[in-house]
């Protein structure tokens, strides 16, 4: 009896502990574009190496409980995601990004994407 109580509350306490990770990356990306909110206008070349290396580990983190996410957090996962690429878009557009050396390649995909999506050029030949 005392063996199964012990399986039942290791389970427990899985399943919770899977629920407060699949939350903190949550909470990572929302208080990540709070920061870059706050922040990301007075950021040198350092900063936003930093930011954009934890932008892609809290990435990393969300994919990890894709699956597990409902709807309406996808869909805040989504708006928040949309409001950091916006402000690394302005620091790119500024062309800090381009003084940028050790920047994984994942942040400099989503850079592009979005400089090419907001490009008039780009836009242009779309249509044709």
């Amino acid at each position: 009896m005392k063996f199964r109580n012990l399986i039942l509350c290791g389970a427990m306490a899985l399943t919770m502990t899977a629920c407060s990770t699949k939350q903190s990356a949550l909470n990572q990306l929302e208080d990540f574009s709070y920061e870059l909110r706050d922040n990301s206008r007075n950021y040198d070349v350092d900063d936003w190496e930093r930011a954009g290396k934890k932008f892609v580990k809290i990435r990393e983190n969300i994919s990890k409980h894709e699956f597990d996410y409902t709807a309406a957090e996808k869909s805040k996962i989504g708006r928040l995601e949309a409001n950091c690429v916006k402000y690394m878009a302005k620091g790119a557009k500024d062309g800090v990004f381009d003084k940028l050396k050790n920047i994984g390649s994942e942040i400099k995909g989503v850079i592009q994407g979005i400089m090419d999506a907001i490009d008039p050029k780009t836009l242009e030949t779309e249509d044709l």
